[in-house]
Formats: C-alpha cells, structure tokens, sequence
C-alpha cells in the first residue's frame, strides 16, 4: 500500500493530466484548428490549405513554447537544487498553469485571436511542463530503485484515470456539438452557456483551471521536501550545472538516454498534439467523437501505462521504452496509408465506417505504448540521478525533450507544406524520430548508472 505521501504525488499527475487530454490533444486543439481553418478558409484558402494552414499554426506555438521551456529548464533545476526548495517553484509554476488555461475561454468562433490563444496556451504549457519537472524531481526520495518502475507508471496511470474521468464530464455536460448546439447526452451545455457562441467548448480551458486547483490539493498537504534548505548562490548553481553537462562525456548512458529520449519524446509530443487535428482535418470528425476517442485513448493508456510499471520494475524501463516505439511506429504507418476514401491505395465504399474503427485502435496505440514510453523515461532517468540532484537533472532531461522540439511539431509542419497532405506531414517525420530514437537507445544501460 503506497504511503500517502505516494498517494499526494500522484494526484499532480491526476490533477495535470487534463492539460494533455483537454487542452492539446482532445478538445481545444481540435476546436482551436475548426476556428482557424473557418478563418483562413474565409481569407480565400481552399480547405485542404487552410486544413494545413491551421495545423501549421498549432504546431509552430507549441515549437516557441518549446524553445523556451529548455532554455529555462535546466537552470531553474540547478538553482531549486542549490537551494533545496522545490514546492515554491511548483507553486508558482502552478499559477502560470491556472491563468494560461482560464484565458482559453475567450477564443471565440467569430473574429478569433488565434494569436492570443497560442499565447495563452503557451503560458499555460510551460507552467505545466515546469510543474511536472519538479514533482519529478522528488521521485528518488519517494521509494527504492525496486519499486520505482511501479510508482512511475502507477502515478502515470493514476494520471490518465483523472484525464478520462474529466473528458467524460466534458462531453457530457459541457461539449455541444457544432451541428445540434446538444451535449453527448442530448443537452444544451449546462450552466446557462451559449451553444451558438461555442461556450460549453471554450469552457475546457477554465474547467481544467478549476480541475488542476481542486486536486492539487492532496499534492501541497501530503508531499513535504526532505533535505536542507540554504540560500540561493546563482554562480555556484549554474556552475554546478555546467558540471553536469561536462561529465556527459564520460558518462555515456545518460548522454545516450538523453539524446535518445530528445528523440523519440519529440515524436510523441508532437503526435499527442496534433492526434485531434487529424481526426478533424482529414477525418472530418466533430470534437464529440474526437473526445470519445479520447476516453479509449486514456482507458488503454491507464490500464497499459500500469502494466508497463509493473514490466518496468521486474525488467527494467528499457524493454519497455523499446516495445512502445515499436507500437508508436506502426500507428504512424497505419496514419500515413489512411484516408476517408482508401486504405494503403485500396478504395473504401462511400461512407465507409473504417477508417473510424481503425483510428481508434490507433487511439489505444497511442494511448498504451505513449504512456508506458514516458513513464518508463522517467524511471530511467531517475536511475541516472540521485535525491540532491534529481530536479538540475530532470531539468536537463526537460532541455533534451525541448531543445530539439521543433524536430516533431516544426517537422509535420514541413512536410505538411512541402506534400500538402497531412497524413505525409505526420508520418515521414515521427517515423524517422522514433528509428533514431531506437538506434541511439542502444547506448543505454539497461538499469542506468545503478549498475
């Protein structure tokens, strides 16, 4: 039975969870790229371009967003270790979180900011992304390396419950759909919001403000630091950090688990957030079906990503991260060959009901190895770090997820352009990222530098 302090870290999972399920990938990006491409199509773009013009945008704030989460990431870590204080950080971070999706709420159909929203988003995004940096950072505190597999995918698990069980109550009192103005179950949105003006939608952002506030609750009174606390010393932590990245050259797995998870974390990223735009732009699904396909996504996701812990802990994390790229690179396969009319050039009848059951098995994909990859990550990293270290090492772990961010998002947004199809534009690049991913990972020892 975890202790509560366990049961505390976890509910950060359950109670961030929603920004990826919510805000990237199930909701407001695919109503995000709706009002774009309504707004570029209405500058005189066909739909296939504005389609594409609206998925390059998405994808380009994420990019920017990126760029500065790892510029910052690792020397935030080194100062919080320096000075031994991690929850200031989180708290702060956490309101960076709460701001940035509250103010989601005023895109609007009609006359849209796209431009603020991506801000918005952003701010959002790196709050997110620096949180869930420093929560990290006290997993070797909260358990022994045999057990550490469990709680990194329990937690993850426990994370994707919570991301479920609040895309359920969106599409059940909240979502309209864009044709009725009605709920999953037939409802107007509740709370007096405004169909026509898409306000049960745009209430995701404020909702999951609201969410994140209510369950980090647990998180602020059962998880309490350990250690010293000393003032802050910015040379002594930035030189402590150099140090770090200089001792990469003699020691070769975590260089390699770095570089290897910058690769194949770029290509996950990137394909979490754009999953509900290809089902929009090339599936022509409404944000109601995108949703339920989330609700399979998270289900396959918690019940694997608890699996892929219990496989972590008896194995180690590397078998694990190896078998979800395997699975990851065979959804991109199946996506690049799919359209509404064909499968890999063979013609579907009119309305063909296919391509949906074959995205969905996708979404499971998706959802089970995605998972397990980035709990299985985070085990891995924690072997190649120790307690009075771990959020200056996680912070580099975060430089390597970001650094090269725009390999994922800036990469589908080339071959978006460049083959005007954005089947091609997801596929070539996500498939090339997670084969050098794979390769690189060779490199790795199997439990880190507990060996």
């Amino acid at each position: 039975m975890a202790s509560k302090r366990i049961w505390g870290w976890y509910f950060f999972d359950w109670a961030s969870q929603p920004y990826s399920t919510l805000l990237l990938t199930f909701t407001f990006g695919p109503y995000f790229s709706e009002v774009a491409s309504a707004k570029f199509l209405g500058a005189g773009m066909d739909q296939t371009a504005a389609n594409a013009a609206a998925q390059a945008y998405w994808t380009t704030g994420q990019t920017l967003s990126g760029i500065l989460i790892a510029c910052l990431a690792p020397i935030l870590g080194a100062i919080a270790d320096g000075s031994g204080r991690r929850m200031p950080w989180i708290w702060g971070f956490s309101a960076l979180y709460v701001i940035g999706s509250t103010a989601l709420w005023t895109l609007t159909p009609v006359q849209p900011d796209l431009f603020m929203a991506m801000v918005w988003f952003g701010l959002g995004l790196i709050g997110m992304e620096f949180a869930t940096i420093f929560t990290n950072s006290l997993m070797p505190d909260l358990t022994g390396d045999a057990d550490m597999g469990k709680v990194s995918g329990s937690g993850s698990a426990w994370g994707y419950l919570g991301g479920i069980v609040s895309l359920i109550l969106m599409l059940l009192f909240f979502n309209e759909n864009s044709a009725t103005g009605h709920t999953l179950i037939g409802i107007p949105p509740i709370f007096g919001l405004d169909a026509a003006a898409r306000e049960g939608t745009r209430f995701v952002g404020p909702f999951t403000a609201i969410w994140y506030v209510v369950f980090m609750v647990p998180f602020f009174l059962w998880v309490h630091e350990s250690g010293r606390k000393v003032p802050v010393k910015l040379g002594q932590s930035l030189k402590s950090l150099w140090d770090l990245i200089k001792s990469l050259k003699k020691r070769q797995s975590l260089g390699a688990h770095l570089l290897s998870s910058m690769l194949y974390r770029d290509a996950l990223n990137a394909l979490y957030g754009i999953g509900g735009i290809y089902a929009s732009g090339v599936l022509g699904w409404s944000i109601t079906q995108i949703g339920i396909f989330g609700i399979i996504a998270a289900i396959s996701a918690a019940v694997f990503t608890w699996a892929g812990g219990l496989m972590d802990s008896a194995k180690g994390p590397k078998p694990v991260i190896v078998l979800s790229m395997w699975v990851l690179i065979l959804v991109c396969l199946v996506v690049a060959g799919m359209s509404r009319d064909s499968f890999f050039g063979v013609p579907l009848a009119q309305g063909s009901s296919l391509p949906d059951i074959i995205f969905y098995i996708c979404g499971c994909g998706i959802g089970a190895a995605g998972g397990s990859l980035q709990a299985a990550s985070r085990t891995m990293m924690v072997f190649h770090t120790t307690p009075d270290r771990a959020t200056e090492s996680f912070g580099l772990y975060a430089l390597s997820g970001k650094a090269t961010t725009y390999l994922g998002t800036m990469g589908i947004a080339v071959f978006t352009y460049a083959t005007a199809s954005s089947r091609l534009g997801i596929a070539i690049p996500l498939i090339a990222l997670f084969i050098l991913g794979m390769i690189t990972l060779r490199w790795v020892k199997p439990m880190g530098e507990r060996e």
